[in-house]
């Protein structure tokens, strides 16, 4: 058979099955070869986690929480006011925002690879790219949210968003009670990154 070989020296032979060892092998290797800086990667890493997101959907939807004009706006064209926040770039094109209520709680997955709101939201979660979340929420997502600990009532619809090379989502979580009068960065504390992928809830306060 062609394909029946033993070449050990083969360069896929080379690299451990586990994802996470395969990357850290071929940024090893990269950086061998001089072809990447590790400075920069962990500086595009720290930017991706700690500074542009998830605190900048955070203020998306804290904003939103103490705006209702902002918040119509949100709602309407999510792409351009999330635009205008300076909020855009790879992987943020086209954002649609989805609004959790009493009668409604919105997921977000993407069944074909692992599309995201990067300049919202950072860098995705593992589980958000694994098979088994992108096959099961479509299919049974109230279990996928007994998985993560939330447990919703029966009368609330649990919808499910399919992001896309082209769409992007974010979830608008429901405003915590005993909110009000917070200012809008008390109330960023309050949003998690799970909230806006509707595989949470936002914090009580």
């Amino acid at each position: 058979m062609p394909h029946d070989h033993h070449d050990h020296d083969h360069p896929h032979t080379l690299l451990p099955s586990d994802p996470a060892l395969r990357v850290k092998a071929l940024e090893t290797l990269l950086v061998r070869k001089g072809l990447i800086d590790p400075a920069a990667v962990d500086a595009i890493i720290d930017t991706y986690e700690n500074r542009i997101g998830p605190r900048n959907g955070a203020h998306v939807v804290a904003r939103a929480w103490n705006d209702p004009a902002f918040k119509a706006d949100l709602l309407a064209d999510a792409t351009k006011v999330v635009a205008d926040l300076g909020y855009y770039g790879r992987q943020g094109e086209h954002v649609v925002v989805v609004e959790n209520t009493d009668e409604v709680h919105n997921m977000v997955v993407c069944t074909l690879c692992s599309c995201y709101p990067w300049p919202l939201l950072g860098i995705p979660p593992g589980w958000y790219k694994s098979d088994a979340y992108r096959a099961r929420t479509v299919r049974e997502p109230r279990a996928v949210l007994a998985d993560f600990g939330v447990t919703l009532p029966e009368a609330q619809t649990v919808r499910v968003w399919d992001s896309t090379a082209e769409v992007r989502y974010l979830v608008l979580p429901q405003r915590p009670e005993g909110t009000e009068g917070m200012s809008e960065e008390a109330l960023m504390a309050l949003v998690t990154r799970d909230s806006m992928i509707g595989t949470g809830l936002a914090r009580t306060p």
